[in-house]
């Protein structure tokens, strides 16, 4: 049987993988279907491109890539965040769905690098001779 902190590690990975995932769907289709700034499709869907980069880390529970998405995903927040108060009606809907994807998936890849930390060095401590 798992511990509690195997489980909460496997919780907190497809929580990430996840919303990465939407997140990048979300983006391609609020700009070419759901809501484009022109008419027939944006070149804006171009925005899900850099997602792609982290996506082979998460996937492969990789801790900097977990590290330095954190911090592009902050990119994605701020857009939702511009969107949300600067356009009105579908757009603004999307862009509170980007801004709650980015938030979760901000806060499973902090709190999947901490429990890992944590595990890293309680297994440490518990193969470290005894004196």
């Amino acid at each position: 049987m798992q511990d509690d902190g195997v489980v909460m590690q496997n919780r907190l990975y497809m929580l990430s993988a996840g919303s990465l995932i939407a997140l990048m769907a979300l983006c391609v289709a609020w700009e070419l279907w759901l809501a484009p700034l022109r008419p027939g499709g944006s070149w804006l869907a171009l925005k899900a491109l850099p997602l792609l980069a982290p996506l082979p880390g998460i996937l492969r529970r990789r801790i900097y890539t977990y590290q330095w998405s954190s911090m592009l995903i902050l990119a994605y927040f701020i857009e939702g965040v511009v969107r949300g108060y600067a356009e009105s009606g579908l757009s603004a809907q999307l862009a509170h769905a980007e801004i709650a994807l980015s938030l979760l998936f901000f806060g499973s890849v902090v709190a999947y690098v901490r429990l890992t930390a944590l595990r890293e060095r309680a297994g440490r401590r518990a193969s470290a001779p005894k004196i």
